[in-house]
């Protein structure tokens, strides 16, 4: 058999390392960051002097504004909204992703001003509403709302969506 190499453990600089490589490959959030370093610490053990601090290289990188979760929370809003997502949807998915209520006004606001489109948006995907070739029966009508709230939209909005008669779009609500 051959023998498999195992890297060596980490220390401060390769910990550092791996953050700047991480955070130049991807948009991530503190929270994300932090997990992804931790689990690089457990798989590969510690050799550093100090005891490993994930946290402290996640802070500086935030004072560094390598990573900005503001900044993430609204572009991550962004592209889930140009996807059809409606508020719900994008909220839970900025709270899994770790952003806190404060880094997450702007994208809140965002996202409540692009309800109608992402409703648009996700009609169109699904062909569903004025974007379907003929009127649902009950059980069809059913699974469109019911997509549509799983999409994170209100009640509201996919009865508007799914009641439209094929070619005719709902006008959005002032």
């Amino acid at each position: 058999m051959a023998d498999k190499r195992l890297p060596p453990p980490l220390d401060e600089e390769a910990l550092r390392e791996l953050a700047l490589r991480y955070v130049s490959r991807f948009a991530t959030s503190r929270a994300k960051l932090l997990a992804y370093l931790s689990r690089k610490v457990k798989e590969r053990g510690w050799g550093g002097e100090d005891p490993a601090n994930p946290q402290a290289l996640v802070d500086r990188l935030s004072e560094l504004r390598y990573v900005d979760d503001a900044s993430y929370a609204v572009m991550k809003s962004a592209s889930l909204a140009r996807r059809g997502y409606g508020a719900r949807r994008v909220a839970e998915t900025l709270r899994a992703d770790g952003i806190a209520e404060a880094d997450r006004e702007q994208a809140d606001s965002q996202t409540e001003n692009e309800a109608w489109s992402a409703a648009d948006r996700f009609a169109r995907r699904k062909r569903i509403g004025p974007y379907a070739q003929a009127r649902p029966d009950p059980k069809q009508r059913a699974k469109w709302i019911a997509a549509f709230l799983r999409a994170g939209h209100n009640y509201a909005t996919a009865r508007r969506w799914t009641d439209a008669p094929p070619g005719e779009v709902p006008e959005a609500e002032e």
